[in-house]
């Protein structure tokens, strides 16, 4: 109970960051525009990104859990990755939006009211110092992953707050534009990563810290398996990992055999703590009595 209990909190942490974030970012680009800032206004959009994050890993941290049913057999944690997919399309329409609004300030500078850029930047550092507080001391993976998209965001503020002092003393009209490519060129390069990560999950591509030869070589070791094919691995959203294959055994002479085979299968995989994991077994041509009463239930094998 106490581990349910927890996961009800680390949502509620979620929750708390995502109504944070989604007013702040309303405020923020209603006054970027209002002091005339660029950077805030790439900042606004770096929120935005974390806004929707939060609300889907939100939304999907309470539908991940549901369970398996007849239409998704493997239960719902493939839609946080569709959830990371969405994000990553949103960021990156937004981070070509602001470039270019961007790239014409620079060509021709605008100034920008650096005290509203200042109470701004302190406001800023403020609400998402508090959200990544909350939700820094989450457990979950999911909590980690967003408590450093806060302090990213919080980072963001400072740079903003330091240009606003700047600007206070010297007008640089440059120096917003500049901050916000900056900025928006950081969200960028996360973002391409995270959707290589989320393209390739989504491809079923093997979990990258996995290696299949080496389950491959511990299996074939064994001295009762004469050989594996089919061997998939593949990943359901990241963290949770489906493993199959199919095993020929050798020198197998009894049902009860073939059973404390599997139990070994099973014990010599379960350091990899697979969340499903399907063994298919055959008998080679040479194994006893149990292969030819079994006869036309082994030919299906591909």
């Amino acid at each position: 109970m106490g581990h349910h209990h927890h996961h009800h909190h680390g949502s509620g942490n979620i929750k708390v960051a995502f109504f944070l974030n989604l007013g702040f970012t309303i405020v923020e680009f209603f006054g970027g525009l209002y002091v005339n800032s660029v950077a805030i206004i790439s900042d606004a959009l770096h929120d935005l990104g974390d806004s929707i994050s939060l609300g889907l890993s939100w939304y999907l941290d309470s539908k991940s859990k549901q369970k398996a049913n007849k239409s998704f057999t493997f239960g719902y944690r493939r839609f946080s990755l569709l959830g990371a997919f969405i994000n990553s399309i949103v960021l990156i329409i937004g981070s070509v939006f602001v470039i270019n609004e961007a790239v014409e300030r620079l060509l021709n500078p605008e100034s920008t009211n650096a005290q509203g850029m200042f109470l701004f930047a302190i406001l800023g550092v403020a609400v998402n110092g508090y959200a990544a507080w909350r939700v820094g001391h989450g457990k979950t993976l999911n909590e980690k992953v967003i408590s450093w998209h806060l302090i990213e965001d919080v980072l963001g503020w400072a740079a903003v707050l330091v240009a606003s002092v700047i600007l206070m003393f010297k007008d640089v009209p440059y120096l917003d534009p500049a901050l916000s490519l900056f900025i928006t060129a950081y969200i960028l390069w996360n973002v391409i990563k995270r959707l290589k990560e989320t393209v390739y999950l989504f491809l079923q591509g093997a979990p990258e810290d996995f290696s299949i030869d080496e389950i491959n070589k511990k299996l074939l070791v064994q001295d009762y398996i004469a050989s594996t094919h089919h061997m998939h691995l593949w990943s359901l959203d990241g963290e949770n990992h489906v493993f199959s294959t199919h095993l020929i055994l050798k020198g197998v002479n009894s049902y009860d055999e073939v059973l404390k085979v599997k139990k070994k299968i099973r014990e010599l995989l379960h350091p990899y703590h697979f969340s499903h994991c399907t063994i298919e077994i055959e008998l080679d041509e040479d194994s006893c009595s149990i292969a030819h009463s079994h006869e036309g239930e082994e030919n299906h094998h591909h």
